[in-house]
């Protein structure tokens, strides 16, 4: 990629900001020498191992490189020779462990996130070498006497001997001769020695050897000559210790040094994870996504200006950026923008007012196709598609006042030079108020012929401009399209979004006008304007209007079938309700029928057996009787097996009949899996109305399928079985105190239903007096209730005028 193009689209403030999300020096390399690449399947892989540290951590927020290091500098000295200290080594042991650790987990999930297995795969335990320094060396960085037999022994003996040495200067400091002469009653080092703290004008007074004096002279720090063969014995110890630590030190480096080809491909690996997961948590940062990556689709455009042009070459770029937003604007102001090419558009020409966002939007669009191609996912909603370039080329100044000189010409037309030389049809060029700088006619005119230029060789291209010839050209030119930076002139400030399709307007009459100019200047600057200019600005406010208006319709019928599909969420819900109760009833029913069939055989079958024993067999009263006891009994066993006929499981081929539908046939909706009664058909439109439990559904008769026919009633029909259900009692009392009078009356009205349904006689209804307006709303209800036979108000002993008594129906 064009070191230019990188360093003016910002990449390297995105490397650095994503070397922050690494734990460690190895992870933040690799992002800091992250650079995109130009290959599919490579910029494919890249992603996918992004994409899978974004769902891992999505699922264990705890993923940790704590305690890694970069061990290649310790390496790096271990294979000179140098030994290494205890610190160092247990850098290596933890660094170890932790790659163990990640190595586990990433290779026990190798299904899920094969990527990140295949990485962790890389790392080699190196369990021995950790052994050996967890055998020397505890995690506080100290030789341990288990680290060799020999530094056990050293130890041992050196212990006795300074206990030795104490004990003897204990004695000397506590003799009454001694006592006058000390500073302090206390034992001390001095150069390895140990000493007892002396006045300096009783030196003479002690024999033995001043090793040290006070800051202030006034203390001595003497080896009394009783200690001083005890003292020679500690440090000879003291100095085998080290020997012998040094020499362990010693080893351990060694071992270090010949795992270092696999300690350094262990850094590697580790390296590579903790930069996987910096890139999926800055992902989550920006509450990015993973865009789909595309080959070039190359084709030829639709469009021509005439009959007698040939079609545009498109190169096939794919560009669909969904709400996109530059990474490094603040995400709370930042406006997301749409940047889509269609199948005949490869160069987007940008217009509008200063300030606008054009140079936003084109810098948006070229770092985050950088960011995509460097395995980076980028802060757009899911659905973006990017082709992967080749070469992606800017042109982009951060100049933006209207004090351009030739020099900035000249500079912009040398990398616009250097641009065109390098650009194929694999590329992306992003070009800044193109031929802006100079005489504006011929900066138009410039600008068109670079344009035509790059559309020639089928170039990807997006410019910006402030030139009103390039605003037709994009219109008339086949493969190229306008876009706008949006601009509220009753703010006087632009809003940042982007409408591709359209092209923008200075508005700098508007805004002179409405920022106080005098009326008359603006008048005559209007009456310069060439004319067909003006019409043209006003057209575009015509259209712009109208696509505004256009959108918030479209807003307004996404509203409406977002509502209608919560709708037909609550009508399925309550129809799979209605269904489930229906076929709980039945099933009771089917219950309650075989129980009272057993009943009756038991009951025959007694009866049966009384006869035999206690009359003749030709008793002719007993054999009539059991002979209509077994018919009734047939007949209730052939009602029960038709209610397990139509208890069937829905859209089973055995409940699904062969015939054609008729009002009052019931029907199975597999749509909605519900079943409801045919009230009516429609023989023009082939629909029927349905009744599906509360609701009456006009629905195609293609969509129906035939459960059962409707039964149709003769004289000579058999006789109706009822088998009522009752359900739970609610309770024979209802108390509505404290309630709203609405709520109220909805509990009323489901209490009532329970009640009968419990086969209550009576219930009593507490309302209270209060102002009188729940009670009389409860009586106004319970006086024209189908359910309600008659009522009262209570009697004294039952809560007087503050209750009312109803007696139910059928009680």
């Amino acid at each position: 990629m064009n070191p230019r193009t990188l360093r003016v689209l910002e990449y390297p403030k995105i490397l650095e900001r994503l070397a922050h999300y690494c734990a460690f020096s190895g992870g933040a390399e690799l992002a800091a020498s992250l650079l995109p690449s130009d290959d599919l399947t490579t910029v494919q892989e890249w992603l996918a191992q992004t994409r899978e540290a974004y769902q891992l951590l999505g699922q264990k927020d705890d993923i940790s490189f704590g305690g890694v290091s970069d061990l290649r500098p310790l390496l790096d000295r271990a294979e000179r020779g140098a030994i290494l200290l205890p610190p160092d080594l247990l850098e290596i042991k933890f660094t170890l462990q932790r790659a163990r650790q990640l190595r586990t987990l990433l290779t026990r999930i190798e299904s899920s996130f094969p990527h990140l297995a295949e990485m962790a795969a890389d790392i080699e335990p190196c369990d021995h070498l950790v052994e050996q320094i967890s055998h020397c060396i505890n995690d506080r960085g100290d030789v341990m006497d288990s680290a060799s037999p020999e530094l056990a022994r050293i130890r041992s003996e050196l212990r006795i001997a300074q206990e030795r040495l104490l004990s003897t200067l204990d004695r000397i400091i506590h003799s009454a001769d001694i006592r006058p002469y000390l500073q302090e009653a206390l034992v001390t080092q001095r150069q390895g020695r140990y000493v007892i703290p002396i006045r300096a004008e009783y030196k003479g007074n002690i024999e033995g050897i001043i090793h040290d004096q006070s800051a202030s002279g006034a203390t001595l720090f003497i080896e009394p000559l009783k200690v001083v063969q005890q003292n020679n014995a500690v440090r000879e110890l003291e100095l085998q210790e080290e020997k012998e630590v040094r020499r362990i030190l010693l080893e351990l480096s060694t071992a270090v040094a010949e795992e270092a080809v696999y300690l350094r491909r262990n850094v590697q690996a580790l390296a590579r994870l903790d930069f996987t997961f910096a890139k999926a948590r800055y992902a989550y940062a920006l509450d990015a996504t993973v865009p789909e990556m595309l080959p070039f689709q190359p084709r030829r455009s639709k469009q021509k200006r005439d009959e007698t042009e040939e079609a545009a070459a498109h190169p096939g770029s794919i560009i669909d950026l969904r709400r996109a937003r530059h990474p490094l604007l603040d995400p709370q102001t930042v406006v997301p923008i749409d940047v889509y090419l269609d199948d005949d558009t490869y160069i987007i020409v940008i217009t509008g007012p200063n300030t606008g966002g054009k140079t936003v939007t084109l810098k948006t669009v070229g770092l985050l196709t950088l960011m995509a191609q460097s395995g980076l996912m980028i802060p757009a909603d899911v659905g973006s598609r990017l082709s992967v370039f080749e070469g992606i080329y800017a042109d982009i100044g951060d100049e933006q006042s209207i004090e351009q000189n030739l020099s900035t010409f000249s500079s912009h037309m040398t990398n616009i030079i250097a641009i065109l030389e390098e650009a194929d049809p694999h590329s992306l060029v992003l070009l800044d108020e193109l031929g802006a700088g100079t005489d504006p006619e011929e900066g138009s005119a410039l600008a068109i012929a670079l344009l035509e230029n790059l559309r020639d060789r089928g170039i990807t291209t997006f410019a910006t401009t402030h030139y009103s010839d390039l605003k037709l050209y994009a219109h008339n030119t086949p493969g190229v399209r306008n876009a706008s930076v949006e601009f509220d002139v009753e703010t006087l400030s632009p809003t940042y979004e982007l409408s591709i399709g359209l092209p923008g307007r200075s508005n700098a009459l508007t805004i002179a006008r409405r920022l106080g100019l005098n009326p008359v200047i603006v008048e005559k600057a209007e009456s310069i304007v060439r004319p067909d200019t003006l019409q043209a600005d006003k057209l575009l406010d015509d259209i712009r209007r109208a696509r505004q208006e256009a959108l918030e319709a479209a807003e307004r019928a996404k509203a409406r079938e977002r509502q209608a599909q919560l709708l037909e969420a609550d009508l399925r819900y309550q129809l799979a309700q209605i269904e489930q109760a229906r076929r709980s009833v039945i099933a009771e029913t089917r219950a309650l029928m075989q129980a009272e069939l057993e009943a009756a055989r038991k009951e025959i079958e007694q009866l049966r057996r009384q006869a035999r024993s206690g009359f003749s067999t030709g008793t002719t009263a007993h054999e009539e009787f059991l002979a209509r006891a077994e018919k009734e009994l047939a007949r209730r066993s052939q009602a029960t097996e038709e209610v397990n006929r139509r208890v069937v499981v829905p859209g089973s081929a055995e409940e699904r009949l062969i015939g054609s539908i008729e009002v009052g046939d019931t029907v199975w909706v597999p749509s909605l899996q519900a079943s409801g009664e045919v009230l009516a058909i429609h023989s023009a439109s082939n629909e029927a109305d349905v009744q599906l439990g509360n609701f009456r559904l006009k629905l195609p008769m293609k969509r129906l399928e035939l459960r059962q026919k409707a039964v149709k009633e003769t004289a000579a029909s058999g006789v109706t079985i009822r088998v009522e259900v009752p359900t739970s009692s609610p309770g024979i009392e209802l108390d509505l105190r404290g309630e709203r009078v609405e709520e109220g009356l909805e509990r009323l009205e489901r209490y009532l239903d329970e009640a009968y349904r419990a086969r209550l006689p009576f219930v009593r209804i507490i309302h209270g007096h209060g102002t009188g307006a729940m009670k009389s709303a409860v009586r106004e209800a319970l006086k024209h209730h189908p359910l309600v036979g008659s009522m009262r108000a209570g009697d004294p002993g039952e809560g007087g005028d503050g209750v009312t008594m109803v007696k139910l129906v059928n009680s």
